[in-house]
C-alpha cells in the first residue's frame, strides 16, 4: 500500500511539473512495478530499502537477461523515485545517491532512405483510391513522413487544427509544448481527401482527426503500428524496420542530408534539447564528410595545390 501511494505521488508530481504525458507516465509505472517487485523479493519496503539491495535488484535485472538500455531505464526511474521521496521529506535519505547509474551506449535510430519511404507512399497512395480507410492510411502516411509527426501526437491531433488550405499545422508534443510543422503539398492534398470524406462520416463530430471506437475515441498508436506494418510488407519492405518512428527518422535524416540546420531540426521535431537532435549527425558520416569538403573556405584548392 505505501508502495503504491508513494509511487502514485512521484508520479502525479512530475505530471504536473513536467508536463509528462500519459505513455510516459505508463513507462514510469512500468519500471517502478519491476522495482516493487524487485524490493519485496529483499523483504524490504520504500521506507527502508537501502543501497546494497537496490545494487542488488539491479544486479538481479541484468542477470535476467534484460537489455542495458532496460537496466538503465529502470535504474533511472528508481532514482528519480528516491530523489523525490527525500526532497519531499517522506524518507529521510536518498539510498540512490551514492550509486552510479549505467549510461550504455546511445544506439543509433534506424531510419529509411528515400526510395523505401516513396515505395511505401506508392503503396498507400494505390490503397487510397479503394476505400475510405484506405484513403486515411494515404493520409497517415503522408503527414508523418512531411512533418516528422511523433505517433502520439498524429493519432491524437485535433480535427480543428487541420482545417482549412494549411502549409503548417499546431501540434502540441512532450510536455504540452506547442509547436508549427509543416505540411508538404503531398500531405496537405491527402489531408484535404481524407477530411472530405471523414466530413461525410457518422462520427464526422468527433473532436479528432483520425476518430474511432477506441476508449480515447481516436486511431491508437498500436493501431497505426499495424497498419503501416502491413504496408510495408504490401510495399516489398522488411516490416521489423518500418514503424511510424523510422518515419520521423527518416523525415530528420533527409532534412539533415539535404542542409538542414541542425536548430531547425530541432524544433520541427519538438525537441527540448539539441543533444536529442545531436544524434541525427551520426546516421550520414560521409554526408557531413562531403559537406565540409564542398561547403568549407578551406577546403578549395588553388591548382597549385594551395589553399584560396
Amino acid at each position: 500500500m505505501q508502495f503504491t501511494c508513494w509511487v502514485d505521488r512521484f508520479l502525479d508530481a512530475i505530471a504536473a511539473e513536467r508536463g509528462a504525458a500519459d505513455n510516459t507516465l505508463l513507462a514510469y509505472r512500468r519500471d517502478l512495478d519491476a522495482y516493487a517487485s524487485g524490493v519485496k523479493s529483499q523483504g524490504s519496503d520504500l521506507a527502508s530499502v537501502s543501497a546494497a539491495q537496490i545494487e542488488s535488484i539491479r544486479a538481479a535485472w541484468r542477470a535476467q537477461g534484460l537489455a542495458a538500455t532496460t537496466c538503465a531505464r529502470r535504474s533511472s526511474a528508481v532514482r528519480q523515485l528516491h530523489r523525490f521521496l527525500f526532497e519531499d521529506g517522506l524518507r529521510g535519505d536518498d539510498p540512490t545517491a551514492s550509486l552510479v547509474n549505467p549510461k550504455p551506449a546511445r544506439a543509433l535510430p534506424g531510419t529509411l532512405s528515400p526510395q523505401a519511404v516513396e515505395a511505401l507512399l506508392s503503396a498507400a497512395a494505390r490503397h487510397a483510391e479503394s476505400s475510405a480507410s484506405g484513403l486515411r492510411l494515404h493520409c497517415l502516411i503522408e503527414m508523418l513522413y512531411a512533418s516528422g509527426l511523433r505517433a502520439s501526437e498524429l493519432v491524437s491531433l485535433p480535427v480543428r487544427a487541420a482545417r482549412g488550405r494549411r502549409e503548417m499545422i499546431a501540434v502540441r508534443g512532450k510536455g504540452q509544448r506547442e509547436r508549427m510543422v509543416p505540411l508538404s503539398p503531398r500531405a496537405a492534398e491527402a489531408l484535404r481527401a481524407w477530411l472530405a470524406l471523414r466530413d461525410q462520416m457518422p462520427d464526422k463530430d468527433s473532436p479528432f482527426l483520425f476518430p474511432s471506437r477506441s476508449k480515447s475515441g481516436h486511431l491508437t498508436r498500436e493501431r497505426l503500428f499495424q497498419l503501416i506494418k502491413g504496408l510495408a510488407a504490401e510495399a516489398g519492405l522488411d516490416p521489423r524496420v518500418i514503424s511510424p518512428h523510422s518515419l520521423r527518422h527518416a523525415f530528420a535524416t533527409h532534412l539533415l542530408e539535404n542542409g538542414a540546420d541542425l536548430r531547425v531540426i530541432q524544433t520541427l521535431l519538438g525537441h527540448a534539447s539539441i543533444g536529442t537532435t545531436e544524434i541525427y549527425t551520426h546516421l550520414n558520416q560521409n554526408h557531413l564528410k562531403q559537406l565540409v569538403f564542398t561547403r568549407h573556405p578551406l577546403s578549395r584548392r588553388t591548382t597549385s595545390g594551395e589553399a584560396s
